[in-house]
């Protein structure tokens, strides 16, 4: 009896330690979270048009909304998430740290200041209640509109909205202007008879980077397989810069947001999606908008000075351009 346990407590872990080299040998998928946003729906071409699978990359696309997903990306349930270089430094500082291996695109537009009837100016905002996302990307593109105009913050009147509820409020005249990038923006311009955009990304280039931010973890363990991703993600660029193509790559992007490809070229137009020739300066050191590590810095300011997070974050320990130089 005691020789048959034996044989079948044998005969188990034979069998345990084979079906562990069967799980080990079957590689899971790299969870990418992705949200709303032209530079980051451009993954879409790449999904509908079988890029990954032509490239030999196993990928998981998940849909969120923007917080939920790097919500989930904290959580440890992706391996890399779209953000902005900003918002990159937010999730870091809660002790998810994430590396940007890929400068997606910039704001170049989309992301809005826009006032109800009868303001013209960011002058004008002068003693208004501005809704906006405070802390977030758009509180940062606020504050450097008011700068330029010669204010500070103390010159108005934030109201804290999530910035996806900002064209209803805007609507219902609680505030005289708010902080949104699309669609939230299109939407209020839309929604508010006589609103106006008074100052925008456009306005300050660089201001706004976007990018994939990928786990420490899954870039040392999967380096070989997020290199693909970017060649994957400069395929499906070239398919919607392409004059062939272009009409087909809008048609998917704005099939997946529902929204009319006519009006989603008007989205596409307001963020500047980048070449891998375009980027590559902007992962080069410099101080300013021009550069992805400039660029950080100041958010890094930003955040600090609003009490996002309280201590300094190591800007250069975000950004690893290797990948995009191997391209």
């Amino acid at each position: 009896m005691a020789i048959r346990k034996k044989f079948i407590a044998g005969a188990v872990s034979v069998v345990c330690a084979g079906l562990m080299s069967v799980a080990s040998a079957v590689a899971e998928p790299l969870k990418i979270g992705y949200s709303d946003w032209p530079g980051w729906v451009a993954w879409e071409i790449a999904l509908e048009k079988g890029m990954f699978e032509e490239e030999g990359v196993d990928v998981q696309f998940e849909w969120f909304d923007y917080v939920a997903s790097m919500d989930a990306f904290a959580a440890g349930q992706l391996d890399a998430v779209s953000m902005t270089n900003g918002d990159a430094l937010v999730t870091g500082s809660t002790g998810a740290k994430n590396v940007a291996i890929l400068i997606n695109d910039y704001s170049n537009g989309n992301d809005m200041v826009v006032a109800a009837a009868g303001i013209s100016t960011v002058e004008e905002l002068k003693g208004k209640k501005i809704g906006v996302e405070v802390g977030f990307v758009g509180h940062l593109l606020l504050l450097n509109a008011l700068e330029k105009a010669g204010m500070t913050e103390a010159d108005v009147e934030l109201v804290n909205v999530p910035t996806n509820e900002t064209p209803q409020v805007l609507a219902s005249g609680q505030v005289d202007a708010i902080v949104a990038w699309q669609p939230s923006s299109g939407q209020a311009l839309n929604l508010v008879p006589g609103s106006k955009r008074i100052y925008s990304s456009a306005d300050e280039p660089g201001l706004i980077y976007d990018v994939l931010a990928v786990s420490p973890q899954s870039l040392a363990a999967n380096r070989a397989d997020w290199l693909k991703v970017l060649k994957v993600w400069y395929m499906a660029v070239d398919y919607l810069k392409d004059p062939e193509t272009r009409d087909e790559a809008i048609s998917i992007m704005a099939a997946r947001v529902g929204i009319a490809p006519s009006e989603y070229k008007g989205f596409i137009d307001g963020t500047k999606i980048l070449t891998l020739e375009e980027a590559l300066p902007f992962m080069e050191k410099a101080a300013g908008f021009k550069s992805l590590y400039g660029s950080g810095e100041i958010a890094d300011a930003f955040n600090l000075a609003n009490d996002v997070y309280g201590e300094k974050q190591p800007v250069d320990e975000y950004i690893d351009p290797s990948l995009m130089e191997a391209l």
